[in-house]
């Protein structure tokens, strides 16, 4: 039987979607036992790419060629950028339970349920795009969210704050507008698919809340002041267009928080022009 690192290994570098899913359900029961993690397993490997099939082909951001919702292929394109964001996901939530050996068992478990929660929201959205005859890797996507996550490979604490607290959170401020317009096509089933990735994704920024406080307490840091130095230092902004405050605050983010990341943020735009900055 493979131990959970080595599995966790296996399931991240695969390549087929698949077997990544297959893997991630095999994951998410070996460690809904709570089993004690070994302590002298292999480190683990440094690699540049999580396991990702040959398509989507993916460009840069800007790149990415901008359809209408409103023909078939635009709707299509749309429901295929979900699906790429939600396998981007399971590949996130695994390297977290699987790279950062330091952290206590409950942060592989917790990362493991995320990534088992992914792999549902994955499938269930390329069955949405299958229904309007296309399938994963029918359009070009970027990969925005895994450069992210290379880039935070080395500290929990930066992951933690940078990924589930800004980019994953962002899901929470898009995702009702976007359910709307695909409730004004009646497409009811995809809309069903969004309030589940949507209820979900609440308890994933939460969890990545929770560990950011842990961390930032026992490494004797302050969490909003360290939060408003990586958002300046990584060119990030929380408040982009719509900012979903009820969302947030179920997901951890206390009002209090919010108001003083909004009075940071006016005052960085107020600072440096708006092109020095990287919009999430």
């Amino acid at each position: 039987m493979h131990s959970l690192y080595s599995l966790l290994e296996q399931a991240l570098l695969s390549r087929d979607p698949e077997q990544k899913c297959r893997l991630v359900r095999e994951l998410a029961e070996r460690s809904a036992q709570r089993p004690p993690l070994e302590k002298n397993a292999a480190p683990p490997l440094d690699f540049r790419e999580a396991g990702r099939p040959d398509k989507p082909n993916l460009v840069p951001p800007s790149a990415v060629t901008p359809r209408k919702m409103n023909t078939p292929e635009g709707y299509a394109a749309m429901l295929h950028a979900i699906c790429h964001i939600e396998f981007n996901a399971i590949n996130l939530a695994l390297d977290a339970a699987y790279r950062f050996r330091l952290m206590p068992d409950e942060f592989v478990y917790d990362w493991i349920q995320v990534a088992c929660e992914e792999e549902y929201h994955f499938r269930l959205m390329s069955g949405r795009l299958k229904a309007f005859g296309y399938a994963y890797g029918d359009f070009d996507a970027h990969n925005h969210l895994w450069d992210m996550a290379y880039k935070t490979a080395f500290d929990p604490l930066l992951r933690m704050a940078l990924v589930p607290r800004v980019l994953e959170a962002r899901g929470l401020d898009v995702t009702p507008g976007i359910r709307a317009k695909v409730a004004q096509r009646g497409d009811t089933e995809t809309c069903g698919v969004l309030d589940i990735i949507y209820r979900d994704e609440v308890g994933h920024v939460k969890i990545g809340n929770y560990w950011y406080q842990h961390l930032c307490r026992q490494r004797g840091l302050e969490p909003m002041a360290l939060f408003r130095n990586l958002l300046s230092r990584y060119d990030m902004f929380v408040f982009r267009g719509y900012v979903n405050l009820d969302a947030r605050e179920k997901a951890g983010f206390s009002r209090f928080e919010l108001e003083l990341l909004h009075d940071f943020e006016q005052s960085m735009k107020t600072d440096n022009p708006p092109e020095g900055k990287q919009a999430v």
